[in-house]
């Protein structure tokens, strides 16, 4: 299918060429409705030892560094992110979204704990639970399928890249194989799942990239997130770019990498993220990213600028 460009905003209110987690989010339960970014303790198998050590080479923190505090029980870290939130958007409908770490890295026990108590708190109509394609047992495979029967449950699954030498100098330590396998299995318990993929990753080119974003096209997802790669203090890339082994992309590069991506993907494929955030102070590279909304700007004016939109190169899966 190759999509028109005779209606850009179909799937907007505002001026996106492309569908936002945000407008979907507002059409399927009626008003704005915000992501409440929870930690649950967890750690990771790459970081544990039992896969690898010392985790991703461009992961901080966990990958969780704005997420609650561990510290505190989830009722609490949810009170306390929704009232940050409140000055800037008022009282609106939450998700928890299990952020830290791998948040099915754990007993099917502990996970039916937090989740209910993320469920309990008021004004919740779902949950996102985030973790690695290759750990989610039979067991788990199964609570998340009756989970998903009570809410509306999104998995988010770290790929990164299709390419498996990008993810052996990451030490990712799971492969492409291992995304897919479980990406069908999701898929086959009817389990909503969203996939995580970075651009600018170390070696590889815009048609490497491309081809990553060609492949998540062909697949059932019900959402996708674009990442920049952001060089964070404390991380093995970081001493790797100082090094100078490999360059980040200039703004103008990721602009056109992100909306040649857009053009391959389905249009009504929801786009949960088209950037990212790097903490402040801990952010090496590239510096540009810290003006999120001019990243997002630039998206905007470049696909108006060329008559593009999300889907017009699509087409269709497999």
């Amino acid at each position: 299918m190759v999509v028109g460009v005779d209606n850009p905003f179909r799937f907007s209110d505002t001026n996106k060429r492309y569908l936002t987690q945000s407008y979907y989010l507002k059409q399927r339960f009626g008003q704005k409705v915000m992501k409440i970014s929870l930690n649950g303790g967890f750690t990771c198998p790459n970081i544990d030892g039992t896969k690898g050590t010392g985790g991703c080479a461009f992961c901080s923190a966990g990958s969780g560094r704005f997420a609650g505090d561990p510290h505190k029980s989830i009722t609490e870290q949810f009170e306390d992110i929704r009232r940050s939130l409140e000055p800037k958007w008022g009282r609106g409908l939450y998700i928890p979204y299990f952020q830290s770490n791998t948040n099915t890295y754990c007993t099917v026990g502990k996970l039916s704990r937090l989740t209910d108590e993320a469920l309990s708190q008021p004004d919740v109509v779902g949950l996102a639970i985030s973790t690695r394609p290759d750990c989610i047992s039979d067991d788990m495979l199964s609570f998340l399928s009756e989970l998903s029967d009570r809410t509306y449950l999104t998995v988010e699954l770290g790929v990164q890249t299709i390419h498996d030498s990008t993810a052996v100098m990451l030490n990712r330590c799971h492969t492409y194989g291992d995304f897919l396998r479980t990406a069908d299995r999701l898929y086959s318990k009817g389990i909503l799942f969203c996939a995580h993929i970075i651009d600018g990753l170390p070696g590889e080119t815009f048609d490497m990239m491309m081809q990553t974003a060609e492949a998540m096209a062909k697949l059932p997802l019900h959402s996708i997130k674009i990442h920049l790669l952001h060089v964070l203090k404390g991380t093995r890339l970081a001493d790797s770019y100082m090094r100078e082994e490999f360059s980040v992309m200039t703004l103008e590069d990721y602009v056109e990498t992100v909306c040649s991506q857009l053009e391959v993907l389905p249009p009504e494929l929801i786009i949960q993220r088209l950037t990212g955030d790097g903490a402040k102070g801990e952010l090496i590279a590239p510096l540009w990213s810290m003006k999120k909304f001019v990243v997002l700007n630039e998206i905007d004016k470049y696909l108006a600028s060329h008559g593009s939109m999300q889907g017009i190169r699509y087409r269709g899966g497999v």
